[in-house]
């Protein structure tokens, strides 16, 4: 198995932020399980922004939603000193960030320093979002481009995706009632569609789902689940910016997505060498009945099969590197909504 590198893979110098946090600030450690999948919410608003619940409520509701982690991204400003630091315990960590919400589009800063603050005055006429951007990757941190066709103004992201790490493809219910809607289809579509060039190019952003949390019954809908080396800020980030991770609803949705070939095995975020044979493509998924499973390559949607009407179900689908630069997997209920995605697992 061997890692492909997104954009803006960097390594995180945390030696601040070991000086800075304190009970005034979470720790940037959590207690973990070792190198193992964990489900995390990292965009939500507290009454601290414009949400309409305490730090307490979100945390209470996050853990109840069996998440183990969240991030902190109130608009326009850092996380307040004394008001989560006591929060964050045992086996829940509790990342610092920001929502960056500028004219022509939000985004969000993940894995700040205690206190630091990301200037939201630009737009992109003028340019200066590479400088943001810069600062951001400086503390190790991650630039996601969320929600990028919000329907309301400057909901519609209008930078270039070109310097960001991330893309937020699935936003949460926010002020709808429905946890998929066109907004999702269009983003998800349109990143889709970018992934074949991007690997050319030998980069590529991963596509990450947050709740958007601003009111009761919303957080960790959906959410994003990644593989990490251990439940700290440093590792979440790096999974996420590697592509190690998947999108679910909810944590009563689980996927599981291999490929084998030529002896190997390789997962999400992976590449796979092939050596020009038959590749098996495995998903196997729970908590969706009579959903279904896609295959999705360069060429498109490659393949489509049932889930059972009760139970997990498993699919395994065949191609080659010739025949695919790389698959990924939707994953819909009977309606057509979405319950989870992934990303991709690369062929060569």
């Amino acid at each position: 198995m061997e890692q492909v590198a997104p954009v803006g893979a960097l390594a995180r110098q945390d030696s601040g932020r070991r000086t800075l946090s304190s009970l005034s600030f979470p720790p940037a450690r959590a207690v973990g399980r070792g190198a193992a999948w964990y489900r995390g919410d990292c965009h939500v608003h507290s009454l601290h922004s414009d949400g309409e619940l305490s730090p307490e409520e979100l945390v209470v509701r996050a853990r109840a939603a069996r998440l183990d982690f969240i991030a902190t991204t109130e608009h326009n400003s850092a996380a307040a000193p004394g008001v989560w630091g006591h929060l964050a315990v045992d086996d829940f960590l509790i990342l610092l960030g920001e929502e960056v919400t500028t004219k022509t589009g939000h985004w969000l800063a993940l894995g700040l320093d205690p206190g630091e603050v990301v200037d939201w005055n630009h737009q992109v006429r003028d340019g200066l979002v590479d400088k943001c951007l810069d600062q951001v990757h400086r503390a190790g941190g991650l630039c996601v481009a969320a929600h990028p066709h919000a329907p309301y103004p400057s909901g519609d992201f209008m930078f270039p995706f070109l310097g960001f790490d991330v893309v937020e493809v699935w936003n949460g219910l926010w002020t709808s009632d429905r946890p998929w809607n066109a907004d999702n289809e269009a983003a998800l579509a349109e990143w889709g569609r970018s992934l074949a060039a991007d690997l050319r190019t030998g980069s590529w952003r991963p596509a990450m789902g947050n709740s958007d949390t601003h009111l009761e019954g919303q957080i960790g809908i959906p959410h994003t689940v990644v593989f990490s080396e251990e439940l700290s800020t440093e590792a979440v980030v790096a999974g996420i910016c590697a592509g190690r991770s998947w999108i679910a609803e909810s944590a009563d949705v689980d996927v599981s997505f291999t490929s084998h070939a030529a002896g190997r095995v390789a997962g999400v975020g992976e590449r796979l060498a092939t050596q020009g044979g038959q590749v098996e493509v495995h998903a196997a998924v729970r908590g969706v009945p009579a959903g279904t499973v896609s295959f999705h390559t360069d060429r498109g949607k490659a393949h489509r099969a049932p889930l059972p009407d009760d139970g997990p179900g498993a699919v395994q689908w065949d191609t080659t590197a010739e025949q695919s630069a790389f698959v990924r997997i939707e994953v819909r209920h009977h309606s057509g909504h979405v319950a989870a995605l992934t990303n991709p697992i690369i062929l060569n």
